[in-house]
């Protein structure tokens, strides 16, 4: 056997066992994404009712003095950002860098969730004042642990307004990095009449106890979601992968068959032409 065709042949072996990692991550981020998926619906359909119920007490407040409601304009601003701890899901991290470039300010607090992140972000001299890494894939109490510090921060206006960067779930190929603003809580307009609302507890204790838990149940929301979208762009990126591999793998075997060929012809051509010699 020639040098070209051991070079080919190892390079077959290696293409090979590639596809087999590519394969094994792929099957494994699909079943990832079936359970995410299970679990941000079921989430989502709560925090979002959650929020529906706050915009409806909000539409009807006869004051907007509560702290929740109102922007330090002189505090900084805290941006909770989630990416990934993992890499190989495609541009799904480099989108969430893009948005950050373009809409955080160098020196805006950070709160960084995924290694992925956290590294990009002391690698361009963000302003991290937390970081998580290696979280769970459904770790609420955390989650939680980090709103309530990010509302204590605002409630003593050490922050004036806490926004979050998710990556949107569309569809299994389409997802999209967002930001939003958790506080202040945006006020509502009241639509068309209605009789007047009567509130018991007062509007204050109501807002008190109702804002903290839906911010707590949004930012779980929005981690689901992100999870699945990362788990949907990484079952894409190995399924990709895969196939790439697979048609390198048919075009490299069809180089070595060529090359065995050409050198079983050769042979022939050589103890032909010695025969004829003799």
């Amino acid at each position: 056997m020639g040098a070209s065709q051991l070079a080919i042949k190892s390079r077959i072996r290696s293409v090979d066992s590639t596809m087999k990692i590519t394969k094994a991550m792929q099957l494994v981020a699909a079943s990832k994404y079936t359970r995410q998926k299970e679990r941000m619906k079921q989430n989502k359909e709560y925090a979002h009712y959650l929020k529906e119920v706050l915009e409806q007490i909000l539409a009807n407040l006869t004051t907007f003095d509560n702290p929740y409601l109102v922007e330090n304009t002189d505090a900084p601003t805290l941006t909770i950002v989630f990416t990934s701890d993992m890499g190989l899901c495609g541009a799904y991290n480099a989108n969430v860098y893009r948005l950050l470039e373009a809409e955080c300010p160098q020196d805006e607090q950070l709160v960084m969730l995924g290694t992925q992140g956290a590294v990009w972000a002391k690698s361009r001299q963000r302003n991290v004042v937390e970081e998580y890494i290696q979280v769970e894939d459904d770790n609420y109490a955390l989650l939680a642990q980090l709103a309530e510090s990010a509302l204590a921060k605002y409630r003593n206006q050490e922050i004036g307004k806490i926004r979050i960067v998710y990556t949107e779930f569309i569809n299994p190929l389409r997802f999209e990095p967002k930001i939003v603003t958790l506080l202040p809580v945006e006020k509502v307009e009241k639509k068309g009449a209605s009789a007047d609302t009567i509130f018991e507890p007062s509007e204050e204790e109501i807002l008190n106890d109702l804002i903290p838990m839906s911010i707590k149940s949004l930012v779980y929301s929005y981690y689901l979601e992100t999870k699945t979208s990362e788990q949907a762009s990484r079952r894409t990126s190995m399924e990709t992968a895969t196939d790439n591999a697979e048609d390198l793998k048919s075009t490299l075997e069809l180089a070595y068959n060529q090359a065995r060929q050409a050198a079983i012809t050769q042979e022939i051509t050589e103890i032909v032409g010695g025969a004829n010699a003799l």
